[in-house]
């Protein structure tokens, strides 16, 4: 079992940057894969970035060039660094992990953090 706790939200001006964290607790951490997620009010929960054991990433066009995703394998932590933040990046933020790259779907969720843009 996996426990997951965000934090980091919180509200900002539209251009500004927020960094939100993630700790991992109760098995190996460098072997997961970490995923960042965020669901909007009345849209559906959406895929914003991944890092793997092996810390290479991806992420959703949205946001690329603007956050970045990073892991400290020591602090069993993961991070979303967000930049040039806009009004449309506002919603509740959640941190997962999955086993292995090959598993169907993420199999641990955090609480959620909320990240408010204001234009």
């Amino acid at each position: 079992q996996v426990q997951l706790v965000e934090s980091g939200g919180g509200l900002v001006q539209a251009g500004g940057s927020l960094r939100l964290s993630c700790a991992a607790s109760g098995r190996t951490f460098s072997s997961l894969v970490m995923g960042w997620f965020r669901q909007a009010p009345g849209k559906e929960r959406e895929f914003v970035a991944r890092i793997r054991w092996s810390s290479s990433t991806s992420y959703a066009d949205s946001v690329k060039g603007r956050f970045t995703i990073s892991r400290d394998n020591v602090k069993n932590t993961v991070y979303l660094q967000m930049n040039t933040l806009k009004p449309e990046d506002t919603a509740v933020y959640y941190c997962a992990a999955k086993d292995s790259d090959f598993a169907p779907a993420y199999r641990y969720w955090g609480q959620g953090t909320q990240v408010t843009v204001s234009s």
